[in-house]
């Protein structure tokens, strides 16, 4: 028997029964990786490549395969179980709101969806008062879009090039990074800009620099055309990019002075994973319109959404929203929104992301001191990255963009066998635990990538 359940003196199995109240799962591992292979499609993969994990139970910061081995959820699955696994505050109000009304349709209105448009407003930066529900992030940039051309009357969009804005056909279009290249033409009316940062071998333009190229794009394109411009104010899966003071401020002056509007989609970086409600409140900048999901309901429910100062939302008084989503403010995923946000508050945890990303980003910086594969770490709270490179001085990349290596494959397999879960993509790997992570279990994760950097630093070359 596993050692995670001996203090219970329960097998997995039975420790799942007791925590979930459901029936005991009767298959194995692999058992559930045979049949999801044979009858599901697993996304950004050819099929023949994919190794699912299968998963049996999660708690806090870990989860457990149904044969009892523990995992650290080092990456918040994607980025999004920022509560931790298994609260069960948001487990009793989803179990309540499902027994008193699964669902009401998207034209009526319900204590849930009240009372979560209320909160949202007063933990959102500035006048931020009104929000259009959907069901996660990629859809809540698309009804940004959306908005911002009925809005303007204008139809081009500024997206950036190091960009994930989802998988649907718009904000897959907004998309900058290879995974827009095989649904493209898209849509039209997407302009791309660079952002201040070159990748590890180039590095970062400074502030004038990045802001100037901004506003080149703009008058070339011309700003009275331009609806919008959607950026992560921290990017996320193409580099936890966080920006150099005064880009985010200089970006919102630009766009004020052309009527562009500014969209900042903070479905990742929301929600206390930076240390602060929303990454854009480090920086005191007000966007026009803010998507938002995965935290939002730490992913125990589907839930995303747009939020929009009030003139925007003002326009929409005597104008039709051409707009709509059946699952739009679904009542059972206002209602774990709702928890979540009471979790968020009564743990403390924007204050912990705070606190533990202070910690972490010393534990970051003792890697690069000491592993000659690092060749830059940066994190912002609870939001890390790990780029490997083959040599300092011309700081190649461990694995080209877009691609892999041996060695990175290697470090991949390591963390897996070592418990411990997060993502390894090109030359780079995460550092995105649960927000309720304690220095303690901090301090294990880092020891088991220490242990795994040792095989990287031997493809170093001097």
């Amino acid at each position: 028997m596993h050692e995670e359940f001996a203090g219970n003196n329960l097998d997995v199995n039975e420790a799942y029964n007791v925590t979930t109240h459901v029936a005991v799962p009767k298959m194995t591992g692999e058992e559930m990786v045979a049949l999801v292979k044979k009858h599901t499609l697993f996304e950004w993969s050819a099929q023949s490549k994919v190794d699912p994990l299968p998963v049996a139970k999660a708690k806090g910061i870990y989860f457990w395969t149904p044969d009892g081995k523990r995992f650290i959820d080092f990456n918040s699955q994607l980025m999004s179980v920022n509560i931790g696994h298994g609260d069960p505050r948001v487990i009793e109000a989803i179990h309540q709101q499902a027994s008193t009304l699964a669902y009401a349709n998207p034209f009526m209105a319900t204590e849930p969806r009240a009372r979560l448009g209320a909160k949202l407003a007063e933990i959102t930066p500035g006048d931020i008062d009104t929000f259009f529900f959907t069901n996660g992030g990629a859809e809540a940039n698309e009804n940004a879009i959306k908005i911002a051309r009925l809005f303007t009357g204008r139809h081009k969009v500024l997206a950036r090039y190091r960009s994930y804005h989802g998988a649907t056909a718009g904000s897959m279009s907004l998309t900058g990074d290879p995974r827009r290249w095989a649904n493209e033409p898209g849509i039209p009316g997407v302009i791309r800009v660079f952002d201040p940062y070159h990748g590890i071998e180039r590095g970062w333009d400074s502030v004038e620099q990045a802001l100037a190229t901004v506003e080149e794009v703009i008058q070339l394109e011309g700003p009275q055309n331009i609806a919008a411009f959607i950026l992560e104010p921290v990017t996320g899966t193409n580099g936890v990019l966080v920006p150099p003071d005064g880009y985010l401020q200089g970006v919102r002056e630009i766009c004020t002075k052309h009527g562009i509007l500014v969209i900042a989609d903070e479905v990742m970086s929301g929600f206390g994973r930076t240390g602060e409600w929303f990454a854009v409140d480090h920086w005191k900048v007000v966007p026009d319109l803010m998507s938002m999901a995965k935290g939002l309901t730490s992913s125990y429910l589907p839930l995303g959404a747009v939020g929009m100062r009030h003139h925007i939302a003002q326009h929409f008084q005597d104008k039709v929203f051409y707009g709509g989503l059946t699952y739009n403010s679904h009542p059972m995923g206002c209602a774990a929104a709702l928890a979540t946000i009471r979790v968020y508050e009564e743990d403390r945890l924007i204050e912990n992301a705070k606190e533990m990303g202070q910690v972490m980003k010393q534990l970051l910086s003792d890697l690069e001191s000491r592993h000659p594969s690092v060749g830059a770490a940066r994190s912002i709270g609870l939001f890390g990255i790990v780029e490997l490179v083959r040599n300092r001085k011309t700081r190649e990349p461990m694995a080209p963009f877009n691609g892999t290596s041996e060695e990175m494959a290697k470090l991949g397999r390591f963390f897996r066998e070592q418990g411990l879960y997060t993502f390894v993509r090109w030359n780079t790997f995460f550092t995105n635990p649960p927000l309720c992570i304690s220095e303690k279990e901090l301090r294990e994760a880092f020891a088991i990538i220490d242990r795994g950097l040792e095989s990287t630093d031997k493809a170093v070359v001097d």
